[in-house]
C-alpha cells in the first residue's frame, strides 16, 4: 500500500468540518451526498471551524477535498461544495445542471488536427476541442504519471484502460509508491527534463501548499464537479474519497468488532498503520479514526495516539508497510486504511485463499479527498491535459468506484444516467455521517502528531 499524502505540517488540510447525514449506503447516496455543500455554507456563515454542522439535503460531492473558502485559489476543503454566499447548494448534477457523458473519444475516434499551445491551453478548446487535444497530446508521445500503485483506487485499470484508448501514447509510471510530498520532490528534482512527472495526485495538505508548481486547466465536466470540489481557474480538482476503516485477516483472528480487542496478544506485531502519522495522510487519518472511536474528536486526537502508544505497549503494533504479501507472508494481519485500499486487498487475497474483512466501529466515519492537477512544467502538456479529460469521465470515474474509491461526478453521473451499477456495488456502506477534518484541525493534528507521536509511539 502507498504511504501517500505527506500532510505538510503548517498546511491547510480542508475547509470546514463535514457533518453529511447519508443514508445508510454511501454507495447510493454517496460519501459524495453534501459534503462539501454543507462545508462552506458553515464556513461562509462564519462557524466556528471546530464546530459541526449538518444538512439533511443530498447534495453532491464526496468527503475530503479541498473546498474553496473566499479565496478558493488557495485552500481546497475536504470536502465539497461550498459557496461564499453561505447558501449550500443541493444540485444533484454537480454544477448548473451539467451532465457527464459516457466515455472521452478514442484515438482512433478523431482525426481532427491540434491548434494553439498546449502548455498555456486552459480547456480543450484552446486546442481546437477534444479531438485537437487528442492530436497534440499523440504527437507527444509520452505521459509521465507518479504514485499510482495499481491497487490504488483501481489505478492499474485506470491506467491500462487509458493506454488502450490512445496507443500512440507511452504511459511511464514512476515512483508508485510516493508520498504526495514525494511527487512535488520529483517536480522539482527534474524540472525542464523529459523525466518530470506531467501530472500530480496530491492530498489536499500538499495541493495547499504546491499551488506554484500547478497549472489551471479546466476539463470538458467541469460544470458537473461540485464548485466545493475545484480550485476556481483548475489549478486543482478532487477526484476520489474513502472511509477509514480496519482490515483484518479473519482467517487467522476471527471477527473483529472493537479497536479495543487489538491488545490482545494473539495480534502481537500484526496491527498496521499505512505509514507513519507525521508524513503519510492514509496514516493520519487512522489515527484520527481511532481518537473518534475511543472518546476523542477532530478537535482533540490525543485519544488516537494514547490508543496506538496502548498497542505498541501491548506489542501488537507493528512498523511493517502492509502489502498483500506482508499480510500473506503472516507480517502484518490488521490494518487501518481507506475503504478502497481494502477493498483491492480483499481481491488480491482471495484469490490466494486469504479472507480480508473489513471493521468500521459504529458512528466513526471519517472520509478524505486526493487531489488532480497538473505539472505547470509538464514535458508532455497536451498528454497531461488529456489525462485529466480521461479521469474526470464517467468512464475513469466508474473505474475508480469499481476499485471501491468514491468519485467526484457520482451525484452528476447518477443524474446522467452514467453510472455503471456493477461498480457502484463497490462503493463501502456506512452507518453515519462522514465527518473530515477543518482546515484549523488539520493544522493542529499535524503539528500535535509532529510534537507527540514519536515520543509516544516511535517512528
Amino acid at each position: 500500500m502507498r504511504a501517500r499524502d505527506a500532510p505538510a505540517v503548517p498546511l491547510t488540510k480542508e475547509e470546514e468540518v463535514r457533518l453529511v447525514p447519508t443514508t445508510a449506503a454511501l454507495r447510493r447516496k454517496g460519501l459524495l451526498a453534501g459534503l462539501a455543500v454543507v462545508a462552506l455554507a458553515a464556513s461562509a456563515c462564519g462557524s466556528d471551524s471546530g464546530s459541526t454542522t449538518s444538512t439533511t439535503a443530498a447534495a453532491t460531492t464526496p468527503a475530503t477535498s479541498a473546498a474553496s473558502s473566499a479565496n478558493s485559489s488557495s485552500a481546497p476543503t475536504s470536502g465539497g461544495a461550498s459557496s461564499t454566499s453561505g447558501e449550500a447548494s443541493t444540485s444533484t448534477s454537480g454544477g448548473s445542471g451539467a451532465t457527464v457523458e459516457a466515455a472521452l473519444p478514442n484515438s482512433a475516434d478523431c482525426s481532427d488536427p491540434a491548434s494553439g499551445d498546449a502548455k498555456t491551453a486552459t480547456s480543450a478548446e484552446d486546442l481546437g476541442g477534444i479531438c485537437g487535444l487528442i492530436a497534440a497530446a499523440k504527437a507527444e508521445g509520452a505521459l509521465n504519471v507518479i504514485a499510482l500503485p495499481p491497487d490504488w483506487a483501481n489505478y492499474g485499470t485506470v491506467i491500462d484502460t487509458f493506454r488502450k484508448k490512445y496507443p500512440e501514447i507511452t504511459v511511464n509510471s514512476q515512483q508508485p509508491d510516493a508520498s504526495s510530498a514525494q511527487e512535488i520532490q520529483a517536480a522539482e528534482a527534474a524540472k525542464g527534463t523529459t523525466d518530470a512527472p506531467d501530472v500530480f495526485d496530491v492530498g489536499t495538505a500538499v495541493a495547499l501548499e504546491s499551488l506554484d508548481y500547478f497549472a489551471p486547466y479546466k476539463v470538458t465536466t467541469w460544470d458537473a464537479i461540485p464548485e466545493g470540489n475545484k480550485e476556481e481557474t483548475g489549478l486543482w480538482v478532487n477526484d476520489y474519497t474513502g472511509v477509514m476503516t480496519v482490515g483484518y485477516n479473519s482467517d487467522e483472528y476471527g471477527e473483529i468488532t472493537s479497536l479495543d480487542q487489538l491488545t490482545d496478544a494473539k495480534f502481537q506485531g500484526a496491527v498496521a498503520l499505512n505509514g507513519n502519522p507525521t508524513e503519510a495522510n492514509a496514516a493520519l487519518n487512522g489515527v484520527v479514526f481511532a481518537a473518534l472511536a475511543n472518546g476523542g474528536s477532530l478537535d482533540d486526537i490525543s485519544a488516537g495516539v494514547d490508543y496506538f502508544k496502548g498497542l505498541k505497549d501491548a506489542g501488537t503494533l507493528s512498523s511493517v508497510d502492509p502489502t498483500p504479501a506482508t499480510i500473506t507472508s503472516g507480517q502484518v494481519g490488521v490494518v487501518f486504511d481507506w475503504s478502497y485500499n481494502q477493498l483491492g486487498v480483499t481481491k488480491q487475497l482471495e484469490a490466494e485463499g486469504v479472507t480480508w474483512k473489513t471493521f468500521t466501529p459504529s458512528g466513526v466515519a471519517l472520509g478524505s479527498f486526493y487531489n488532480q492537477a497538473i505539472n505547470k512544467d509538464a514535458p508532455h502538456p497536451a498528454a497531461a491535459r488529456l489525462w485529466q479529460e480521461y479521469l474526470f469521465s464517467s468512464e475513469a470515474q466508474n473505474i475508480w468506484m469499481s476499485g471501491g474509491a468514491s468519485p467526484v461526478l457520482y451525484e452528476a453521473m447518477k443524474a446522467s444516467g452514467t453510472v455503471d451499477a456493477a461498480s457502484e456495488a463497490n462503493l463501502p456502506t456506512i452507518d453515519s455521517a462522514v465527518v473530515q477534518l477543518s482546515q484549523d484541525q488539520a493544522k493542529a493534528v499535524n503539528t500535535y502528531l509532529a510534537d507527540n507521536w514519536s515520543k509516544a509511539v516511535g517512528s
